[in-house]
């Protein structure tokens, strides 16, 4: 039995080791993984595994993507009705997740407005995600000024998409320099192509199409050693850097 624990602790390491690599982590996690299999393998899992894992929610957006194909307003009626019956802030939520996943910013606004109630009133990710619908839905300034105060209100708060958010919104006021200090530091460490994609198209707008195919020509080559279903996940945006690229 100990030979068992031993054998999947190191099975566990390589599976990781192998996770690494094809995702160009930095060489120490392997150094971690081989030397200490059982704690390297928890460090592991919980530092980078298990975060990349909930920003790509790769399982969880393909079943979304073969529901969507088969019945597109699926979610959203299900969304509805669920708040209808019930509309607590987690049925809030999701309606305004289908809600903003439909095109239907506006709405949304209102949705996660009504969850931003009670305890969750200084909710920091809820803001976060009214950010994205006020964005989607044409009022960057807005976006920008309640970022900012999430930001001052909650310091240690981190979170990849609403810094997305938050570069795209200063972007569309037109704030090139902060937008390129922002963009700077998201396209360093961002899980997937977004916010690289998004950078270069936007570099290009403003007439850097140096800079721009510089950035899409670097980040195309490094998708080319994503594994398969991650490429797929990535299609949108492995497209927008191709299109930049191609001038």
């Amino acid at each position: 039995m100990p030979m068992f624990g031993i054998g999947l602790h190191v099975l566990v390491a390589v599976l990781f080791a192998i996770h690494a690599v094809r995702n160009n982590q930095p060489l120490y996690w392997l150094f971690i993984l081989f030397f200490f299999p059982l704690l390297g393998s928890i460090v592991y899992g919980v530092a980078v595994w298990l975060p990349e894992m909930r920003a790509h929610r790769g399982v969880r957006r393909a079943g979304d993507k073969v529901k969507q194909l088969l019945d597109p307003g699926r979610e959203l009626r299900e969304a509805t009705e669920a708040n209808e019956l019930s509309p607590s802030v987690g049925n809030q939520l999701r309606l305004a997740e289908a809600l903003l996943e439909g095109g239907r910013a506006g709405e949304a606004v209102a949705h996660y407005q009504l969850a931003l109630q009670g305890l969750y009133a200084g909710d920091p990710d809820i803001q976060s995600r009214l950010a994205k619908a006020l964005l989607e839905s044409g009022r960057p300034a807005d976006a920008r000024d309640l970022l900012d105060r999430v930001i001052a209100e909650n310091p240690k708060f981190r979170s990849p998409p609403a810094h997305l958010t938050y570069a795209r919104a200063v972007a569309a006021c037109g704030d090139r320099e902060k937008a390129h200090e922002e963009y700077g530091v998201l396209t360093g460490y961002y899980p997937g192509l977004e916010a690289r994609a998004r950078y270069a198209a936007l570099l290009k707008e403003w007439g850097d199409t140096e800079a721009a195919q510089k950035l899409a020509a670097e980040s195309l080559r490094s998708s080319e050693r994503l594994p398969a279903h991650t490429r797929g996940n990535e299609r949108e945006w492995i497209a927008l850097l191709q299109k930049v690229d191609r001038g």
